[in-house]
């Protein structure tokens, strides 16, 4: 397979995504939006703690 026909069946299985796909609706925004919010102060308070720890520790 050439990168010719490789680009061309690129474009074409996004072609197809695009067409498969929607647009979100508001509840479902409104739940993605949440999710992340949530991870990111997952990951702050993970990254909060370590620091903690590693002041503690005395690293």
């Amino acid at each position: 397979m050439n990168v010719e026909e490789s680009f061309n069946k690129f474009i074409k299985d996004s072609k197809r995504v695009l067409k498969v796909s929607k647009k979100p609706d508001l509840p479902e925004y409104l739940d993605l939006a949440k999710v992340s919010v949530l991870g990111v102060i997952i990951i702050g308070v993970i990254g909060y703690v370590i620091v903690l720890l590693g002041s503690l520790v005395g690293l």
